[in-house]
């Protein structure tokens, strides 16, 4: 099952890498036979999907979660391992979908208006004053 991500972009399955191991947490004996954590890796450097404009955005704004060229998404929030891997695919193909979004608008940048500058110092001066208050009275 191929993952959709946008109208015009979709990961096939077979670039999709699976991991199962044993997850911690809640579940009794059942936790220590069933492997629902689930790892889904998939290779941004390695993927036919994408184009190579697509690849170097995916880069650039991935950079710090990719590893190898490949991004990875560990789920281990449920008790079923189906779930897990729903999660997986939803947050992998979340992620990838923010990556490829076309930027917001630059901010533009203002000076503080002059009452909001007034209030900052007064809120200033007032806690200068609570710590004066903390000293200990001078000896005099």
């Amino acid at each position: 099952m191929d993952l959709e991500v946008t109208r015009t972009l979709a990961i096939p399955a077979n670039e999709l890498r699976w991991k199962f191991s044993r997850s911690s947490g809640p579940g009794g004996q059942h936790v220590n036979t069933s492997d629902s954590r689930v790892q889904l890796s998939w290779s941004v450097a390695e993927s036919a999907a994408v184009s190579e404009q697509q690849r170097e955005q995916l880069t650039a704004r991935l950079g710090r979660r990719l590893v190898g060229g490949a991004i990875t998404v560990t789920v281990s929030a449920e008790r079923s391992q189906l779930r897990n891997r729903e999660t997986a695919l939803d947050t992998l193909g979340e992620l990838v979908r923010e990556a490829l979004a076309p930027p917001g608008p630059l901010r533009r940048a203002t000076r503080p208006t002059r009452g909001s500058a007034r209030r900052h110092l007064a809120g200033k001066k007032r806690r200068s004053e609570t710590k004066q208050q903390r000293q200990r009275p001078s000896a005099d």
